[in-house]
């Protein structure tokens, strides 16, 4: 009977306590609206990334192309929507992860050679530069500090993917929110370079580059990236992500065609030659990954022909800047002046080359038009940054990514093997690129790069069983042709590939047989 009254008392008091949160909350819908809103929105993201953590992922991927070229302090003091985003999805992750670990729950997080690879260039970038400038006395301003962040920021996404996803499952909705947000960019690039349905006048408001919104008319797709080079590589990126999934045979086929010809398309709606040369790499990359490179390239020519017919104009006006008579064109010399001018006499200057200037990447102009001169060359900007170390650490940076994403392509037929061959893809244009500007570092297009090199080291232990199932496949075939002395009769070779469902033939350049219904959508991998 006492239990009664006690649960008859509880569900007494459940309609006053409604109550006086409802008339609370109304008061501060009436006081504070747009406070009150953020709040209740801020407290539904916490509450869903504690019960599912793939949404953190999901979040990141689906809206930073989105949010990511609004410009600091117009939403939020200090920061671009997306890095609040960003901080606060990771506060939440740490939190959950603590709460686990005092319940007693033992958590998995492998820190593979991509995290110390990536951790070398942030280091580089940030510490060292911090430091050679105090033992310099240099004065330290705010905007070295923020760049100095730059790469730990896009560690950090690393990290949100990384421990949010678990399942195959969920690395393959992560690919699709990824292509889906991308395809907005490109219809939107592709509308804004050829001046149509007011979409310049309409991307002023939040998205113009630096605060200038003339520079949105001069047809260049510089869309919600706020930077037409950007959205080039963000364009490239995901043609990768699409022609993987479609060579490996995946569903949805017309949509990927469908997503092949509008990312082709928006990268020439990006007005830049680095992202037509983004999209001709991503192109050669996934086809020699995926064996079929000749295939591939005469699949892309009629695509390449559609888009340069409807991209007609804005190829016109950017091939017009060739008539300068100097063999190069107008912008690509104004971007050496400036080198010349600005970055290279104090780069070159008392060894400042070995380690560095400082982290800010730009001086102020002279001029009374432009505030800033920024550097555009991305081999100068890791000199000028962290010197010597910094670019040492970049190629290592590069190789151990190559390496391990090409292995990963290899070994596995599902999402994560297209999310590898898509890093691969991305990796490789960027190690092109960054002899024109900082690839690295591009915001949208480098959130995406990390996020696919997450998605690609994700499910923990089968990562690290992949690895070594294609270098077991690789050294059995490297045998097979009479370049390494290992015999196919290995234990620990022919054991691992046995484990994991691989046959012992594929050639030179072994392609995974094991078929993705060893591991049905959903299944934990890890």
């Amino acid at each position: 009977m006492g239990m009664a009254r006690a649960g008859s008392r509880e569900r007494g008091l459940v309609l006053p306590v409604t109550g006086v949160a409802i008339f609370v909350l109304a008061a501060a819908l009436v006081v504070a609206p747009a406070i009150t809103v953020a709040g209740v929105m801020v407290a539904v993201l916490v509450g869903a990334v504690v019960v599912r953590p793939q949404i953190a992922a999901y979040l990141l991927l689906a809206t930073t192309p989105l949010i990511v070229g609004m410009d600091r302090g117009l939403v939020l003091p200090l920061l671009r929507p997306n890095e609040a985003l960003g901080l606060v999805l990771a506060a939440v992750l740490i939190c959950r992860g603590l709460i686990r670990l005092t319940s007693g729950e033992r958590l998995r997080v492998r820190f593979t050679k991509i995290d110390g690879s990536i951790l070398l260039i942030a280091v580089s970038s940030s510490l060292f530069p911090l430091l050679w400038m105090m033992v310099r006395r240099r004065p330290i301003t705010q905007d070295d500090l923020l760049y100095a962040l730059t790469l730990w920021k896009f560690y950090g996404i690393y990290l949100i993917v990384k421990t949010s996803i678990r399942t195959e499952e969920q690395v393959r909705r992560c690919l699709w929110l990824s292509m889906g947000s991308a395809g907005v960019v490109a219809a939107i690039a592709i509308l804004q370079s050829l001046q149509l349905f007011n979409v310049p006048s309409l991307l002023s408001t939040y998205y113009a580059p630096f605060g200038k919104e003339t520079a949105l008319g001069i047809s260049r797709g510089t869309s919600t990236l706020a930077s037409s080079i950007a959205t080039g590589d963000l364009m490239a990126f995901n043609l990768g992500i699409a022609m993987a999934w479609l060579l490996r045979g995946g569903s949805r086929r017309s949509v990927l065609v469908a997503a092949i010809g509008l990312f082709a398309v928006g990268g020439l709606a990006s007005g830049q030659f680095s992202g037509v040369i983004a999209v001709i790499v991503v192109v050669a990359s996934v086809g020699l990954l995926t064996g079929r490179l000749t295939r591939t390239a005469l699949a892309m020519l009629p695509v390449a022909l559609m888009g340069g017919l409807v991209m007609q104009p804005v190829i016109e006006r950017r091939l017009s800047g060739f008539q300068s008579g100097r063999g190069l064109p107008n912008s690509w010399l104004d971007r050496l002046e400036n080198l010349r001018t600005y970055f290279w006499p104090e780069l070159f200057s008392n060894f400042n080359f070995v380690l560095g200037v400082r982290p800010t990447a730009r001086v102020p102009a002279p001029e009374v038009w432009r505030q800033y001169v920024w550097i555009e060359s991305g081999h100068t900007w890791l000199l000028w940054n962290g010197g010597i170390p910094l670019l040492a650490a970049f190629f290592v940076f590069l190789w151990i990514s190559l390496r391990t994403t090409a292995h990963v392509s290899r070994a596995s037929d599902d999402a994560v093997g297209v999310a590898a061959t898509a890093a691969f893809a991305a990796l490789v244009a960027v190690g092109v690129l960054m002899t024109l500007d900082p690839h690295l570092t591009l915001r949208g297009a480098a959130d995406h790069l990390f996020a696919l090199l997450a998605l690609t080291t994700a499910l923990g232990e089968k990562f690290a069983a992949r690895t070594r199932v294609a270098a077991g496949r690789t050294e059995l075939s490297r045998h097979e042709w009479g370049l390494a002395p290992a015999s196919p009769d290995d234990p620990q070779l022919v054991g691992a590939l046995d484990a994991h469902g691989g046959d012992h033939g594929d050639g030179p350049f072994p392609a995974a047989r094991r078929s993705s219904r060893r591991n049905p959508p959903g299944a934990p991998l890890d």
